[in-house]
């Protein structure tokens, strides 16, 4: 594979279908009235490049490797807390090559950028790998019945 490229996702609207697949194979289980129409209604509000909520992605040679997001709030009734990094997800074949690191380095440099001072998000299973990023864990939550862990990190000024 050629080098990553990471663009707004406003930039390639051709990798709006793929990443709304992702999304709902990833994500789909855990909301039952999720569809592939309304996850891709949800990401072509993130088709913005000055104004959150905005959605990078990540690609080589025209083929979607993943995508992240810098989003206004992310986590239905923590709406006190925000600004959100949300929506990371790596193609299956393409994870463990540092995509989703360098995706989630581009939404924490734009948020500096914007003066953002901290970020949250919140994972069902991946506490581990954005500890390894610089998070740490803020508090546990709940979404769709399910246990995750509400995560924040301290941007340093740009």
């Amino acid at each position: 594979m050629s080098a990553v490229q990471i663009d707004y996702l406003a930039d390639h609207p051709e990798y709006l279908p793929q990443l709304a697949q992702w999304q709902l194979e990833e994500w789909g289980p855990f909301s039952q009235d999720e569809t592939l129409e309304t996850r891709t209604a949800k990401l072509k509000t993130h088709m913005n490049r000055d104004k959150l909520s905005i959605a990078w992605v990540g690609h080589s040679n025209g083929q979607l490797l993943g995508s992240a997001a810098l989003r206004v709030h992310d986590l239905e009734g923590r709406e006190d807390l925000g600004p959100w990094l949300g929506g990371v997800i790596v193609g299956l074949e393409f994870r463990r090559q540092g995509i989703g690191e360098a995706l989630c380095a581009v939404v924490e440099k734009h948020a500096r950028l914007l003066g953002i001072e901290t970020l949250y998000l919140f994972t069902l299973d991946k506490a581990a790998w954005y500890s390894r990023l610089g998070w740490t864990a803020f508090e546990p939550c709940l979404w769709h019945g399910h246990t995750c862990q509400i995560m924040r990190k301290q941007l340093a000024a740009a």
